[in-house]
């Protein structure tokens, strides 16, 4: 594709404070392409958060352009920009963010609620079509026996596979991860990071803030923030020792599902 999935110019952000206006970001400049698999990374304050909500445009910049698969957000009226989001993006935020008195099915359905098929945009899913395609995200990411579950009875690990699969289900071809693994434990980070890999393997472009090293160990891209400038943008060395899935799904061999709290 001759344009980037992602583009922006001049990018600053400044927000209001009693002293005066802050600015988080400052005439950032950064190109990111179909495919590539990219560590958004920098100490707390560098700007990296701001530069994240304004990609996933849930912020509006205080001035530069923002090019998402080639269209200028800033002139997009407020349904093309939310039509635009929704078709393009799958988010994955630290916390799971699920629904505790829904299925795991029905958690991963709910964005097809608020969705139109792209050919038919006046008809809705229906809630066997809805159910069907969760149950694939789910065995995309080796839960589908666990459909009809509720997240209590799963492992935090399993929370963020299940909001994955969420993301998955508009088929996005940007997934925007904020610090995914921040909540799980080094195996099971690593895990997920496997799961991210599998899936930019496979062509969907992944974006994620992190300030681990062996998180951003698996991204393809390194770009750093500080004080709400990039300060550098390196292609991460590949080491053979990266985990990998071999099968196509995580295996389901995590000791918490067997917790059996009643529903």
């Amino acid at each position: 594709m001759s344009e980037a999935v992602i583009r922006v110019e001049g990018l600053s952000k400044s927000y209001a404070t009693e002293a005066g206006l802050f600015p988080a970001l400052k005439g950032v400049d950064l190109t990111i392409e179909y495919g590539e698999f990219v560590a958004i990374m920098g100490p707390s304050g560098s700007g990296k958060s701001t530069f994240m909500n304004l990609l996933g445009c849930l912020d509006t910049p205080t001035s530069g352009d923002y090019f998402l698969t080639g269209r200028n957000v800033a002139r997009l009226h407020a349904d093309e920009l939310a039509s635009l989001r929704n078709r393009t993006i799958g988010f994955v935020f630290q916390g799971f963010n699920l629904l505790p008195r829904m299925t795991l099915a029905d958690n991963v359905a709910l964005p097809l609620v608020y969705a139109h098929r792209e050919r038919e945009p006046r008809r809705e899913w229906t809630r066997d079509e809805r159910r069907a395609k969760a149950r694939e995200m789910l065995a995309k990411v080796g839960l589908e026996s666990y459909a009809q579950s509720l997240p209590a009875r799963i492992s935090g690990g399993q929370e963020q596979r299940v909001a994955i699969a969420r993301a998955l289900i508009n088929s996005p071809s940007l997934i925007l991860a904020d610090e995914p693994t921040g909540n799980l434990d080094s195996h099971t980070s690593e895990e997920i990071m496997a799961l991210f890999r599998k899936l930019n393997n496979e062509g969907i472009t992944i974006v994620l803030v992190t300030h681990e090293l062996d998180v951003a160990a698996h991204a393809r891209r390194q770009v750093r923030f500080l004080d709400g400038r990039i300060v550098s943008d390196d292609q991460t060395p590949q080491s053979s020792g990266a985990p990998t899935l071999e099968s196509g799904v995580l295996r389901d061999d995590d000791s918490f599902a067997a917790r059996s709290t009643p529903c």
